[in-house]
């Protein structure tokens, strides 16, 4: 099994967690730098899941992409082991092996985690590729920006000891007026909370560049549906 890990400093593993967001972009990295004049054909092969991009108008050389979550497909969700509720007291697990160094940094960090450790998954429900821009502001609530119309915002981890610091590291983001004060991480629309979401994520200057991205739609699986 695979496993997928999702932005924490701005509570995006917990929002998936909480089934406000389904759904995640991730840059095609195998189409930076090149450039059509719209966006191209794109036909799924229903053997191995690749999708197939045709030349466009510049008669460009085909691109193969190979998504690397599938429809279907189960993945599991990353986190670390403190998150997951482990107990540290518990010297033994990973099929009974001692901890050692990568379990310790694993409590903290779930780079170290693997998939068969990870208490929750999600289902892909369907793939495909787009620009960035292209989202519309249904799927920047899918992406997991909270709402309270007319206002949105990035969600934060404020269970983060640093949370304080990472409001502040917000705060240059999109500044906008409400109610005649300025409150740093709110906006006005969906797309321009995305798009300060997605910079401070990929890099500054991701959204303005809009690359090609494999779009990953998802469902949170139930313990008692596995």
């Amino acid at each position: 099994m695979k496993k997928i890990m999702f932005n924490d400093r701005y509570g995006l593993t917990k929002a998936v967690l909480d089934g406000r967001k389904t759904m995640t972009r991730r840059i095609v990295e195998e189409m930076a730098g090149r450039e059509y004049k719209k966006l191209p054909q794109i036909q799924e092969d229903c053997n191995d899941g690749s999708f197939l991009v045709f030349k466009d108008a510049d008669d460009l050389e085909p691109i193969i992409l190979y998504p690397k979550y599938k429809v279907g497909e189960v993945v599991a969700v990353a986190q670390c082991l403190r998150d997951m509720g482990y107990d540290p007291r518990d010297t033994k697990h990973r099929s009974g092996e001692i901890w050692g160094l990568d379990h310790a940094v694993a409590w903290t960090n779930k780079m170290f985690v693997t998939a068969s450790e990870c208490i929750h998954k999600i289902r892909i429900t369907a793939v495909r590729v787009e620009r960035l821009q292209d989202i519309s502001d249904e799927d920047c609530i899918r992406e997991g920006i909270e709402e309270d119309s007319p206002y949105y915002w990035v969600p934060v981890n404020m269970s983060l000891p640093n949370w304080r610091k990472i409001v502040e590291g917000v705060s240059d983001m999109y500044p906008n007026d409400r109610d005649g004060k300025v409150y740093p991480h709110f906006w006005d629309s969906p797309r321009k909370a995305f798009a300060a979401l997605i910079d401070k994520i990929s890099g500054k200057g991701t959204w303005v560049s809009n690359p090609y991205v494999f779009v990953y739609e998802f469902e949170l699986v139930k313990e008692d549906a596995e």
